[in-house]
């Protein structure tokens, strides 16, 4: 039986119910492939015969060591990063296609994965107008890992651990809510649409919405600030947007980039957070097991981030005027972008800022009195 007899909403998001009676199914799908060959029939029956959940991450295993040797074969380690709008599209519609083979409603189901198509058509266009698909692009942040750990061996093992194999399973894990919404399609009344499916459906809607925009902006920016490096000056086009001081400042700080430092990631984060919500609502709890996807993905988001405003940092003087400014994730109502510090910025100081600099402010100053 590849999935539970369920009789309440609320035993939809029991993990002891729900997830650790299909963990065998791990050991015994390699042999049932094996056994099954060329048969499409048989291969369609161990599909349908095998938990969604472990089908969706038994794939995600299988992918680590494609990406690990195409990586160390390429030396380049971007494998992840171009499936990674592609991947969740993957799982989602593999979670409609199974139900449906098995007979089983699929209304809230399709919803997700159109959703899901949205989100990952966009971003796929985004990281290919980039260059992401490009042959030869890599993540310039790989290269700063590269080199911080300088040690061949130490990095293989950090590719084949965190790159090929932690981030493809991550990628999973953000569509387990889905796997809650095929169990809610055989729970009395789970699939009937209510209000809460409709609010969620254009809250997660509202976040692409809000990181194409950024996005957007960013674009937009890069392009004008290139142009502007080739010939000096504002290009025309360009004139009613930006100043000199913002295209020779280096990074855009208008439009949704006043609000916050990273309005994209902020989106991004929050529609995997929503879907996990969404779960939560439908299965009448207050969290469940299947927020190890969206928690883990923030955690994520918290490292590369960290990441590249320290790069940002380091080519950009200002950057840090910036980052006293304006909030990474979120808004800091009533503070410019832009401008000059406020004396008393306790409260706007920069994250992981060595007191050593602020130190030496304090001396500078008391200098100027003394010569005063």
């Amino acid at each position: 039986m590849a999935l539970p007899t369920i009789n309440t909403l609320e035993a939809c998001a029991d993990f002891h119910l729900t997830v650790l009676p299909y963990l065998s199914q791990f050991t015994s799908l390699p042999t049932k492939l094996i056994d099954s060959g060329l048969d499409i029939q048989a291969l369609k029956n161990v599909y349908i015969t095998t938990n969604p959940l472990v089908i969706a991450i038994a794939f995600a295993l299988f992918l680590a060591p494609v990406f690990l040797i195409i990586s160390e074969v390429t030396r380049n380690y971007s494998q992840v990063d171009r499936c990674w709008s592609i991947l969740p599209i993957v799982y989602n519609v593999h979670y409609s296609v199974w139900s449906r083979l098995n007979g089983l409603p699929t209304g809230i189901i399709d919803t997700i994965c159109g959703i899901s198509v949205i989100w990952g058509a966009r971003l796929t266009y985004n990281y290919w107008r980039k260059g992401g698909y490009s042959i030869g692009s890599e993540d310039y942040r790989w290269v700063i890992v590269r080199n911080k750990i300088n040690n061949r061996f130490l990095f293989f093992l950090f590719n084949a651990t965190f790159i090929s194999l932690v981030q493809p399973v991550l990628l999973a894990l953000i569509t387990a809510p889905t796997y809650l919404f095929v169990l809610l399609s055989i729970t009395p009344g789970g699939s009937e649409r209510d209000p809460c499916d409709t609010v969620f459906s254009r809250i997660v809607l509202l976040f692409i919405f809000i990181e194409a925009l950024a996005d957007q902006q960013q674009w937009q920016f890069q392009k004008a600030k290139k142009e502007y490096n080739e010939i000096a000056r504002v290009p025309p086009q360009y004139k009613s947007i930006y100043t000199n001081n913002d295209l020779s400042r280096g990074f855009v700080v208008s439009g949704l980039w006043a609000w916050c430092r990273h309005p994209n990631f902020t989106a991004e984060q929050a529609i995997w957070l929503a879907f996990y919500q969404w779960s939560c609502v439908k299965t009448d709890q207050l969290y469940n097991w299947s927020s190890i996807g969206a928690l883990c993905y923030v955690a994520l988001f918290q490292g590369s981030t960290y990441l590249t405003e320290k790069i940002t940092a380091s080519k950009y003087p200002d950057y840090k005027q910036y980052q006293l400014r304006v909030g990474k994730f979120i808004p800091r109502l009533g503070v410019e972008p832009w401008g000059d510090i406020p004396e008393d910025h306790g409260a706007l100081e920069v994250p992981n800022q060595p007191e050593k600099s602020q130190q030496s402010k304090s001396k500078s100053k008391a200098t100027r009195k003394k010569t005063k």
